[in-house]
């Protein structure tokens, strides 16, 4: 117990003195995340409009694909781009094994489906009066779109935060093609799990603190938000 206490005082220490190596893990997992969901949110949310409104052969059975990726490991993610990514690879020429471009194209891959299920759950739910609405008024399909993505977007954005929480916090894709190397690929998830089978806790409680402020943080924001809408 004393030395949980012990671990728990200096992992705080670590956070409020700013210690340079805990905030460079911090920069690199942010910089990585942020990126894969700034590139995955716009095709994401066009992907799930279609699937919400859309009426074309194929569509149901590309729901339940999505569906279905959301179950798909991070490991396996990691070991197919690993492959592909790897020397002798299809991709090797590309060189981008254990580097954070590959560790942002895994983090993609793996918030993409997320994004796109959640979002058409959200927008298959909102009341389709509006868009009927919007285009007899004469609105054009991509401000009819708007629209509804406007009545609907603290369901689309609890997609985003979703989908943000889950690559910020997964080991398995960026362990295996980022590589862990100090200074470069080493984030949150990766730098805890090494840190905790070396025995030193500390460095791995002031990143878990990091990352269970940043889930509060998102849900504060997105239920007060929701609150001032509602109470307005």
């Amino acid at each position: 117990m004393q030395e949980v206490y012990q671990a728990t005082v200096d992992a705080l220490f670590l956070l409020i003195a700013a210690d340079p190596g805990i905030w460079e893990i911090i920069g690199i997992s942010f910089s990585v995340s942020l990126q894969a969901i700034i590139y995955i949110t716009p095709p994401s949310l066009m992907i799930a409009f279609l699937l919400a409104y859309g009426n074309f052969r194929g569509r149901r059975a590309l729901v339940s694909i999505f569906h279905t990726l959301l179950a798909v490991p991070a490991v396996v993610v990691g070991l197919t781009l690993y492959i592909l990514l790897s020397r002798n690879g299809p991709l090797g020429d590309l060189k981008l094994l254990f580097t954070q471009t590959a560790m942002v194209i895994g983090q993609m891959i793996l918030a993409f489906p997320i994004v796109v299920a959640m979002a058409h759950s959200a927008l298959q739910s909102s009341d389709r009066v509006i868009w009927e609405t919007a285009k007899t008024l004469g609105a054009s399909p991509q401000r009819a779109m708007i629209t509804v993505m406007y009545e609907a977007r603290f369901g689309l954005f609890a997609a985003i935060v979703a989908a943000f929480s889950r690559i910020i916090a997964e080991v398995g894709c960026s362990l295996m093609v980022g590589g862990n190397i100090l200074h470069h690929t080493r984030n949150i998830p990766t730098a805890i799990t090494l840190e905790t089978s070396k025995g030193e806790f500390a460095q791995g409680i002031a990143l878990g603190m990091v990352l269970l402020i940043l889930a509060l943080v998102l849900n504060l924001f997105l239920g007060s938000a929701r609150y001032r809408f509602e109470a307005a």
